[in-house]
């Protein structure tokens, strides 16, 4: 098959097997078996480690290959998120290369770049017979879900076990066009509320009977909105607060509510917590709507990686593949590395994600084979 002809360390055979893998959330399609086969003949120890309730658990895995130090661990996932109601040119579990470009959900987001990682490894081995050191992977299911039984848990297994790494690269799409361009060192935190103001409902022709909530959700919301969170620092941009919702569920057109809700979303970098802001949402709500109900869930805080040798080594690689000396960047939006943040030094690169989560996502066989590349010499530099 055109593609197929040089397919260094099998990374085409495996992307193709993976997205033919049916992974999406919670259902893994037979993904984490494929990879535990396809590791343990390379000669890695792996131990499958589902997490969550009987009937509906979390397919997870941990692999490692040798015992000692430096320890590298690849972070990735399989799950994919649906096919969507679109319709779709090419198969989106077929795995078809059309014109040099592999097709599928996951291509970019995230099988290729696990298929990268352990071809890179084969190239890795097949040059360093005396290998130092180990390599890991910790692959997971629920990545694009609620994220509660995936890499979390295996983490906290982790530790237990005394695995942590030295270091840890996760594979998600960090390039917006090309490849080469955008390392990720850091992520924003992210903060979801929800807040309802209680109030008495009444007939607007006699509001002094009632109790109107929308006049306060709406002051509230306003000393929220009114000035920039912060101008963002060093390595991160301005922290961003967005209303997403505002709803009273009110047909009518005389009459006041008694009750408003908002939602809203914080992005926010390392010049906050999520506590802190949790306190600030609280506060200017009392002020405005005193009783008002506030539900916030924090899905993760910023974090931020130091660019010291282990992200100098992978700009290396990835600048003697591509030529170009990648951007360090902390944007978008949140990934498992969040979690992985809270162990270990953690940072992202992988494959070009303009047609993630899209229909016809598809990655080319060119940045397959370069993304090989670059983490071959990737273990090569940060091992030795």
């Amino acid at each position: 098959m055109a593609g197929m002809e040089h397919d260094p360390g099998g990374v085409v055979t495996l992307a193709r097997d993976l997205i033919r893998c049916p992974s999406v959330t919670p259902d893994d399609g037979c993904c984490i078996n494929t990879l535990a086969g396809v590791l343990e003949q390379i000669g890695f120890s792996v131990t499958l480690l589902p997490f969550g309730e009987e009937e509906a658990r979390t397919p997870n895995l941990f692999a490692r290959l040798g015992t000692g130090h430096p320890h590298l661990c690849f972070a990735g996932h399989t799950d994919v998120v649906p096919v969507g109601s679109a319709r779709w040119q090419h198969d989106p579990f077929g795995g078809e290369i059309h014109d040099g470009i592999l097709f599928g959900r996951g291509a970019c987001d995230m099988k290729g770049g696990i298929a990268a990682f352990i071809a890179a490894v084969r190239l890795y081995l097949d040059q360093t017979p005396d290998q130092r050191g180990s390599i890991s992977l910790l692959i997971t299911g629920d990545e694009e879900g609620p994220a509660t039984n995936g890499t979390v848990r295996v983490l906290e297994w982790m530790e237990k076990q005394g695995q942590i790494p030295d270091f840890c690269l996760v594979g998600e799409p960090t390039n917006p066009a090309g490849m080469g361009e955008v390392i990720k060192i850091g992520r924003r935190g992210s903060l979801n509320a929800r807040i309802t103001v209680n109030g008495t409902q009444g007939h607007v022709a006699y509001p002094h009977r009632a109790d109107n909530p929308v006049h306060r959700l709406l002051a509230l919301l306003g000393e929220l909105t009114a000035a920039p969170l912060d101008t963002g620092s060093e390595w991160f941009e301005p922290s961003s607060l967005q209303v997403t919702s505002v709803d009273v569920g009110n047909t009518a057109t005389n009459v006041i509510p008694a009750q408003a809700h908002a939602r809203l979303n914080i992005r926010f970098n390392d010049l906050h917590t999520g506590a802190d802001l949790s306190g600030w949402l609280r506060t200017v709500t009392a002020r405005h709507a005193p009783g008002a109900e506030v539900s916030i869930s924090i899905s993760g805080e910023s974090f931020l990686t130091q660019p010291d040798a282990p992200v100098e080594a992978l700009r290396a690689a990835i600048r003697a593949e591509t030529g170009q000396v990648p951007r360090l960047d902390t944007g978008g939006g949140t990934s498992d590395a969040r979690f992985i943040s809270r162990y270990c030094p953690v940072a992202e690169f992988g494959l070009v994600g303009a047609s993630m989560h899209k229909v016809d996502e598809h990655v080319s066989l060119a940045d397959l084979k370069q993304l090989t590349a670059i983490y071959a010499g990737f273990l090569e530099k940060v091992m030795h």
